[in-house]
């Protein structure tokens, strides 16, 4: 597995692999791997000739400096954790990715500006300007991105299209640990009795799927919402249920649609979803 933390150095090595007609698998992470994170990685393997995955937190996208401060760095694991499935790894610092300040502003219209976007003000931007940036350096074939981050695959799907690259963005399912909960870096936060507790969120996704015949797409919103808060642990921030592509609030039930939800349990953010 080699690894770079120039831009320049990883740019150069890539573009020898692609004169010989290489297909470039990316997975980009802010590292603190886990089998969600591997799950990416190793689908990427299977399917393109180079496995690239980069490690790297990202400032841009967190609008609260805490959550950036008590984000988990774990890096001399993760790369153990890559080594049999990665051929490249890329580890810049964060004066490598912004040498100087991106003041860039990315239009999504309408999909920025709900749920994680209305809570997160100035994320998904965030997210826009990192990404653009990797993908300028990887140029892959094949990025892969998990679904337990629903609105910002659709971000991203949709930064590909203004942008006018030739990545396919391959969207891969939640992973979940045993008890349901999904798959994040963000558990490591959470003390034993939070993350046993934190199951329940799964749970009542599942249980709502089966409301969908007997109750209104905005009963089932608020009978969520009260299921959940009733957990002395669980502080719910929003539960929406949109349109697969649009990310618009549905009003009657249709196909193609998503229940997305965000919470507090501690002083750690959760976020899952689940298709009706």
């Amino acid at each position: 597995m080699k690894q770079y933390k120039s831009k320049l150095d990883l740019s150069k090595y890539l573009n020898t692999l692609k004169i010989n007609d290489k297909t470039i698998g990316f997975v980009p992470t802010m590292g603190a791997l886990h089998n969600g994170h591997l799950s990416l990685i190793n689908k990427c393997s299977k399917e393109n000739d180079i496995t690239v995955v980069s490690i790297f937190v990202n400032p841009t996208q967190f609008n609260n400096k805490n959550d950036l401060i008590n984000y988990p760095r774990t890096l001399a694991k993760d790369l153990d954790k890559i080594k049999d499935y990665c051929d490249i790894v890329f580890i810049p610092d964060e004066n490598e990715m912004y040498n100087e300040p991106d003041k860039r502003l990315f239009d999504f219209g309408n999909i920025d500006k709900v749920m994680e976007g209305k809570h997160r003000i100035g994320h998904f931007n965030g997210v826009a300007q990192i990404v653009s940036r990797l993908f300028d350096i990887v140029q892959p074939t094949n990025a892969y991105f998990g679904l337990k981050d629903f609105q910002q695959v659709a971000i991203i799907k949709n930064l590909v299209q203004q942008l006018d690259l030739k990545t396919n963005i391959i969207s891969c399912k939640i992973l979940r640990e045993e008890s349901g909960l999904a798959m994040s870096s963000r558990n490591e936060r959470l003390a034993p009795k939070l993350r046993e507790n934190a199951a329940i969120i799964n749970k009542v996704l599942i249980e709502s799927k089966s409301k969908k015949s007997e109750l209104t797409v905005s009963e089932l919103e608020n009978w969520v919402i009260s299921k959940l808060n009733k957990n002395e642990f669980i502080e719910i921030e929003y539960f929406s249920i949109v349109d697969n592509t649009t990310l618009e609030n549905i009003t009657e039930w249709k196909d193609n649609i998503t229940g997305c939800i965000a919470l507090h349990t501690g002083n750690v953010r959760l976020i899952d979803n689940v298709g009706y």
